[in-house]
């Protein structure tokens, strides 16, 4: 065994987990998000930055501002879905770098003064944190259903109004319903992805 988690774990996170299309009528309850986020706030970033946030669509309401800027293949899955979380890099994560990153709080000034440093870093930081939103949603037991087709000019505008957040994705929660899965898709093998120098 070269890898400490179990079989199951891996499963769970991995092999078995699969982009959701469908989901059942079981509410995501607020403990399941917090319980995501206290687990997945500890993964790696640059500097410690948490540029990710997220807006949970719960209310018709939102769902409807929501789904109106959502791809046509994307409105239906997005309208049904018991949860919907939109993940966005906040451009300004820097403001809170003198506590999140301690050991160098000048950072925030030194290496995050301009704007265009400032939105590249929390693209990258953010997509990494995503991804550990996606997977610390398979942890939970559900399932994820992360999209970009979107309108980003719109959600940002309607969900964002200061313009300091770019989203990144849009992602339906909750557990897999009838027929929730495509095939999987091949993946890469090692050989075409690693090389040793």
């Amino acid at each position: 065994m070269t890898l400490a988690l179990d079989s199951a774990a891996q499963d769970l996170l991995f092999r078995e987990a699969r982009t959701a299309n469908t989901f059942t009528g079981e509410p995501v309850t607020d403990e399941q998000v917090q319980a995501i986020h206290d687990l997945v706030k500890y993964g790696p970033t640059a500097f410690n930055q948490q540029p990710l946030r997220v807006v949970l669509v719960r209310t018709p309401e939102g769902r409807e501002r929501l789904v109106r800027h959502m791809a046509e293949g994307n409105k239906a899955k997005t309208s049904t879905a018991p949860l919907v979380a939109i993940l966005a890099a906040d451009n300004e994560f820097h403001e809170e770098l003198p506590a999140q990153f301690p050991v160098f709080p000048q950072a925030k000034d030194v290496i995050f003064a301009e704007r265009p440093v400032r939105e590249k870093s929390a693209a990258l930081n953010a997509a990494l944190q995503a991804g550990y939103f996606i997977i610390g949603v398979r942890a939970a037991g559900l399932a994820a259903g992360p999209m970009t087709g979107f309108d980003a000019d719109g959600i940002e505008k309607e969900f964002f109004a200061d313009g300091e957040h770019s989203v990144l994705a849009v992602v339906n929660i909750g557990r897999p319903g009838a027929d929730s899965w495509a095939p999987r898709n091949p993946r890469l093998t090692y050989d075409e992805v690693v090389t040793t120098v």
